[in-house]
């Protein structure tokens, strides 16, 4: 071996959790995502997804992508600035900022380059960007990447922001950008106390990740900023197209002045072959049946609220989560993984997470809602999770 293949060879902690029988990843799916999938052979209650709206079976959302894809092929065999875009990707936009509240978006080919390709390139050397210790790792690269001085404060710590906030020179520009929603813990964001900063602190521009929070919050699914009265407070919202709107892409959206820099020194946007025509079309569809049935948004926050209250009375310690992201604290990576397995083997998928997803001590598996879950569903994976919980002396 190289000097390469040395050092990357130290690397062993799969093959220790492979060895032991309790390696969570990468495991098949044998057909659509739902409730209910089939995995190595035999059916399981799906509680790992994002797909908050249901819609990554629903025949709607597969026949609109069938028909872009008779349209358009299969691909658009090159970038948005050069020969890329569609008709479709411009209409996309316009109902995307429509819906969220803003005049203009812009539609990546993942939501991730969304996140790492625009704060690379917002701010200059002379700026800040405040992030809170918990972001969506694709905020942390975005931030990595640029010239400018990067900051963070603990999580949904007002005090420390503020702190942060004061130590920047006045005439800067001091960028907060934040996860409407904690995709770990299930939590919000303190935007309004955000906002309250933003004004008081001159040169202070606020982001907010809606990827778990649309489909979920606000009006007709409009997200967090929505739910909290503020999105005209809020500077550039971003989404992700692979979560409620049952795709694969994102989306950047904010003034014209903005969308117009990005548009034209977005490096993941310039150099990355645009979003599919079949993935376009399954989001343009998904965000039209989000707001034609409002009955969508209710089943989910139905289900999530009966799950939340059978899982405290239970026992489980689940945090501050406001959202159909139930964290099931475990508090010890191998019995994380242990949990994850025995889950299965009964009949429940679920995700684990542990460092660096979260601190040592705070590892979980993480628990996900669809509007199109079911209270037997939810009953059912209860009683498994307790059993798997009380054998572990996890819960009492």
């Amino acid at each position: 071996m190289g000097l390469l293949q040395d050092k990357l060879a130290k690397y062993t902690l799969p093959q220790k959790y492979k060895a032991e029988g309790t390696y969570p990843y990468f495991r098949e799916i044998e057909g659509k995502q739902g409730t209910e999938v089939m995995m190595e052979g035999h059916r399981v209650l799906m509680f790992g997804s994002n797909a908050y709206t249901g819609l990554t079976g629903d025949d709607r959302v597969i026949e609109a992508g069938i028909k872009a894809m008779r349209q358009y092929g299969s691909g658009c065999a090159g970038s948005r600035f050069l020969n890329g875009t569609l008709d479709l990707h411009v209409k996309l936009e316009k109902e995307l900022a429509a819906f969220v509240g803003k005049p203009e978006a812009l539609c990546f080919a993942t939501g991730f380059t969304v996140n790492s390709g625009i704060l690379a390139v917002m701010t200059g050397k002379d700026d800040y960007i405040i992030c809170d210790d918990r972001d969506h790792a694709s905020i942390v690269d975005g931030a990595r990447s640029s010239f400018s001085h990067r900051l963070k404060y603990k999580h949904n710590d007002m005090e420390e922001l503020e702190k942060l906030l004061q130590r920047c020179p006045e005439d800067s520009v001091k960028l907060i950008v934040v996860d409407g929603v904690f995709s770990m813990e299930g939590d919000l964001c303190k935007l309004p106390e955000i906002i309250a900063l933003k004004k008081k602190y001159p040169g202070t521009a606020v982001m907010v990740d809606e990827a778990h929070g649309i489909g979920v919050f606000g009006r007709q699914g409009r997200g967090v900023c929505d739910h909290f009265g503020l999105t005209d407070d809020v500077d550039i919202i971003m989404g992700t197209f692979s979560k409620s709107l049952a795709s694969i892409g994102g989306f950047v959206a904010a003034d014209e002045i903005i969308i117009n820099y990005l548009r034209h020194n977005t490096r993941t946007y310039i150099f990355s072959a645009s979003c599919t025509p079949a993935a376009t079309a399954a989001a343009m569809e998904a965000l039209h049946i989000i707001q034609a049935e409002p009955k969508r948004l209710e089943q989910l926050w139905n289900v999530t609220n009966y799950a939340l209250d059978c899982f405290r009375e239970a026992g489980f310690e689940i945090g501050d989560t406001e959202s159909p992201i139930i964290p099931l604290y475990v508090r010890d990576v191998d019995k994380t993984f242990l949990v994850t397995k025995l889950a299965f083997d009964a009949g429940v998928f679920i995700n684990p997470v542990i460092p660096p997803a979260c601190a040592p001590q705070d590892t979980l598996v993480r628990f996900a809602l669809m509007a199109t879950h079911t209270k037997a569903q939810v009953d059912d994976a209860v009683a498994a999770l307790s059993k798997v919980f009380r054998d572990l002396d996890i819960i009492k």
